[in-house]
């Protein structure tokens, strides 16, 4: 179970899905914390809960707030995140998440993992196929079938993108206070992780292969911070990619999904009255099993 200052809810969902092959798993201990310059009452819709299921499980939960008396509820958005809701008071306010995690030290790849007919997607991966706020994949068809001229369809053509990317785009972390389209991270030519991810999604979308932004952490990640990559539909199943690392590593503890960045920010606020002053993110090794 999980307790949010007092607050019980189910930190483990069904995990019916876990890989059950002799895979090496890590367990990880991650945390953020946010602290807040608050002059007003303010509305705050938070992503700081790991998922529990098919690719990692949570072994322990903490999440704490200062002041304690600040009251959560939870609940979960159209594409099954954990959303907090609270409402901090004015003064400093601070919030507290600690998480262990059991996740694959190695991510799983399908060379060759064939194309999906638009007909045969299941009916929950469709919105993945369509432009979004930040993916105008309606405006890279062109750009894209260049990139995969070469490429089997499927997840070759994936990985030709998640490479195309990692080429043409420098990933320079801290370069974006704020999101960007692909249109713009395109011309611009750098950006952070999240940038990196959204620009491949739309190369992906603009070519009828649904794909989605992951936002978590990734461990050894320099410098630390929340990361950003993206998953691709293909061979029935969704596959991992990451355009900002030249090789594919695990470690990975997924906080939520979604189409772009505007579904899978770990806070939204409501009014102009709250400023996030600090935020510390870490990743440590707790050890190995099989």
């Amino acid at each position: 179970m999980s307790k949010f200052n007092g607050w019980v809810f189910d930190a483990i969902q069904q995990a019916s899905h876990w890989n059950n092959r002799r895979l090496i798993r890590m367990k990880l201990r991650v945390s953020c914390h946010l602290r807040f310059q608050v002059e007003e009452p303010t509305a705050l819709i938070l992503m700081l809960r790991p998922l529990s299921g098919a690719q990692q499980k949570i072994a322990r939960s903490s999440y704490t707030v200062e002041p304690p008396s600040v009251q959560i509820t939870e609940s979960k958005d159209s594409y099954g995140n954990f959303c907090q809701r609270l409402v901090a008071p004015p003064g400093e306010f601070m919030i507290h998440t600690a998480f262990d995690v059991i996740t694959a030290e190695n991510m799983d790849s399908a060379p060759g993992a064939y194309f999906v007919e638009i007909q045969n997607l299941p009916d929950l991966v469709l919105p993945f196929l369509l432009p979004s706020r930040y993916c105008e994949s309606d405006r890279f068809g062109d750009l894209a079938r260049e990139i995969v001229a070469n490429a089997l369809p499927g997840y070759d053509q994936v990985s030709e993108i998640a490479a195309w990317v990692r080429h043409s785009i420098r990933y320079i972390p801290g370069s974006s206070d704020s999101p960007l389209s692909a249109i713009e991270i395109h011309h611009r030519g750098y950006g952070v992780c999240r940038d990196l991810a959204q620009l491949a999604i739309t190369l992906c979308r603009s070519i009828s292969i649904p794909a989605r932004l992951v936002v978590g952490y990734l461990y050894r990640l320099e410098p630390m911070d929340m990361h950003a990559w993206f998953e691709a539909y293909v061979g029935g199943r969704w596959y991992a990619f990451d355009p900002t690392q030249t090789e594919l590593r695990g470690g990975r503890v997924i906080i939520a999904f979604g189409r772009d960045a505007a579904d899978v920010s770990i806070f939204h606020q409501f009014g102009l009255g709250c400023m996030l002053s600090n935020m510390d993110v870490q990743v440590n090794l707790l050890g190995y099993s099989l």
